[in-house]
C-alpha cells in the first residue's frame, strides 16, 4: 500500500465543518469547497490560498478578471467558469432582495448590492439606481466605464434618461478602484450640477453612494446631499 496523501479525508472534513457552522469558515476554505467542484480529485488549498494572497479576500477572488485569474498556477477555463458562477449568482441574489421591497426601506441592501457589483472593479463605472414614487426600483444601469481614476460622467444624459424612465429619484452609485470611497472635488461638483437639473425637473436625487474594497460612503450621510 502507498502512502496516504496528507489530503486524505480533508475535502469531507471541510465539509463537515461547513455544515455545522459556515460563518467560521474562512475566505480560503469557502473558496477551495467551490475548487472542489472544478477539480475532482486533488489538494486545491494551495490554489485558494494563492488566490487570496494575490487579490486579498474570496468577494476579490471573484471579482477578478479572468485573464488575472489564469496566471495563477493551476487555474484554468473550468475553475474561471465556475469563480465567476459565482459572482454571478451573488449579484442577482442582491439585487433581486432589493427588487421585492422599496429601496429606501432596506438601504443597506442596496448598499450590499452596490458593493456586490461594484466594489472590486478595476475600472471605475457610474451607475444609476432609477426609482419610482414609492422608492421601489425601476432600472439598474451601468451609464459610464472609464479608467482605473476616472469616469467620464454627463449630468445632463443621465437627467435624459431618468425622464425616459419617468423616474421620479434616482441614486447616483461610482465605485473607487483604489478602495478609498473618499469623495473628491470633483465628485462633490458633478453631483451638485446633477442636483440643479434634476430638481427643477421633480427628480429628486436621493443618495451618491461611493463603493471600494475599504467601504462605502453617502453624500447624504456626509450632509453633501
Amino acid at each position: 500500500m502507498g502512502e496516504v496523501p496528507h489530503y486524505h479525508g480533508h475535502r469531507q472534513r471541510l465539509r463537515e465543518r461547513f455544515a455545522q457552522n459556515r460563518d467560521i469558515v474562512p475566505d480560503y476554505e469557502l473558496l477551495e469547497m467551490i475548487l472542489f467542484r472544478s477539480i475532482a480529485r486533488g489538494d486545491v488549498k494551495g490554489i485558494a490560498k494563492e488566490l487570496i494572497a494575490r487579490f486579498g479576500s474570496f468577494a476579490e477572488v471573484v471579482a477578478a478578471p479572468a485573464d488575472l485569474l489564469q496566471e495563477t498556477k493551476g487555474v484554468g477555463p473550468s475553475i474561471v467558469h465556475d469563480l465567476k458562477l459565482i459572482e454571478q449568482a451573488a449579484r442577482r441574489v442582491a439585487h433581486g432582495d432589493i427588487r421585492q421591497r422599496p429601496v429606501l426601506a432596506s438601504y443597506a441592501g442596496v448598499v450590499d448590492y452596490c458593493r456586490t457589483a461594484m466594489a472590486f472593479a478595476e475600472r471605475e463605472e457610474f451607475r444609476l439606481l432609477f426609482l419610482d414614487k414609492k422608492n421601489g426600483l425601476m432600472g439598474d444601469e451601468v451609464m459610464q466605464r472609464g479608467t482605473v481614476d476616472h469616469t467620464p460622467v454627463y449630468p445632463r444624459e443621465i437627467i435624459r434618461r431618468a425622464l425616459q424612465l419617468n423616474a421620479s429619484a434616482i441614486i447616483l452609485v461610482h465605485n473607487h478602484p483604489s478602495g478609498d470611497p473618499t469623495p473628491s472635488r470633483a465628485d462633490i461638483e458633478m453631483t451638485r450640477e446633477i442636483v440643479a437639473l434634476a430638481t427643477p425637473l421633480g427628480i429628486s436625487v436621493h443618495d451618491h453612494l461611493i463603493v471600494g474594497r475599504n467601504g462605502h460612503v453617502s453624500f447624504r450621510a456626509l450632509g453633501l446631499l
